[in-house]
């Protein structure tokens, strides 16, 4: 399991740079939002590779499992 990190850099201007890692697709808009609202106005954002990626889902069926049990 990937840790999810959320990182602050606070410049001497004010500016805050906000750095995530760890969270997979958009749902780290969800988890930065309330911070984000807080801090004020947004200047910039750039996306990562986790970005873009997508959670790995694995479906096992059944077609047929009365047949399993036919010896």
């Amino acid at each position: 399991m990937k840790m999810e990190t959320l990182e602050f850099i606070i410049y001497p201007d004010g500016r805050v740079k906000e750095m995530v890692t760890g969270i997979v697709g958009s749902s780290c808009e969800e988890v930065t939002a309330a911070i984000e609202a807080a801090l004020g106005q947004v200047l910039s954002q750039e996306t990562t590779s986790d970005y873009y990626a997508q959670k790995a889902t694995q479906t096992l069926q059944a077609d047929n499992p009365s047949a399993l049990s036919e010896w």
